[in-house]
């Protein structure tokens, strides 16, 4: 069975050619961890059925768990949901940051990522250079979701620990060093008000919205 390739890179200056290595394995239908600016997180392709399927296996979730989309700007995130007039100027506030917003998910992403019911998605804009360069790499977003172990509380923040403990389910690691360790805060933006899902490292103050 192969072990996951560990790539050090500067969290500032990512180096392009280590990423483009990453982003190769994403290609062939790998996971990769990859530091954000809320926690590591663990990244598919988003057009990749068998690699969702694996991204649950390996954090233990059913269908009913929103994924999150990682864009690289406001334009992508339009691509993907949509977006009220209403909420335009709250996204321009909050990203790229550390919040997630459950939007309405538009034909181009795939029946499988998104809520079966209510056809919602999770979408966020990282501001985290490593994460930001890799979805760069790979030329669209990315499928992803936080890196918490099964039954555990706490996301993982050390790419050496992550590396020993997953190293046989992960295609790569991206060791961008220690990244904050709070979850991001969720908005639902599905209904007329917006609604605070979860308080991460977001501060739903500074939108607004307490």
């Amino acid at each position: 069975m192969a072990i996951a390739q560990i790539f050090v890179v500067h969290p500032d200056n990512p180096q392009s050619r280590l990423l483009q290595q990453a982003a190769d394995l994403l290609s062939q239908g790998g996971l990769v961890a990859v530091p954000t600016d809320s926690s590591y997180a663990v990244v598919a392709r988003l057009d990749d059925k068998a690699a969702a399927e694996s991204l649950r296996r390996l954090r233990g979730l059913d269908d009913r768990h929103h994924l999150t989309v990682l864009c690289r700007d406001l334009a992508e995130i339009s691509h993907f949901a949509k977006i009220e007039n209403s909420h335009y100027r709250l996204l321009k506030m909050a990203t790229p940051g550390p919040w997630t917003f459950i939007l309405e998910a538009t034909k181009e992403v795939p029946r499988r990522v998104s809520h079966p019911s209510r056809k919602t998605i999770g979408i966020r804009v990282p501001d985290h250079r490593v994460a930001r360069a890799l979805i760069d790499a790979v030329g669209s977003p990315l499928l992803s979701t936080t890196l918490i172990p099964q039954g555990e509380a706490l996301p993982l923040n050390d790419a050496q620990d992550i590396l020993a403990r997953y190293q046989h389910d992960l295609a790569a690691v991206v060791d961008g060093g220690a990244c904050p360790f709070d979850p991001t805060t969720v908005i639902d933006l599905t209904q007329e008000v917006p609604q605070v899902v979860r308080v991460g490292r977001g501060d739903p103050a500074t939108l607004g919205l307490l």
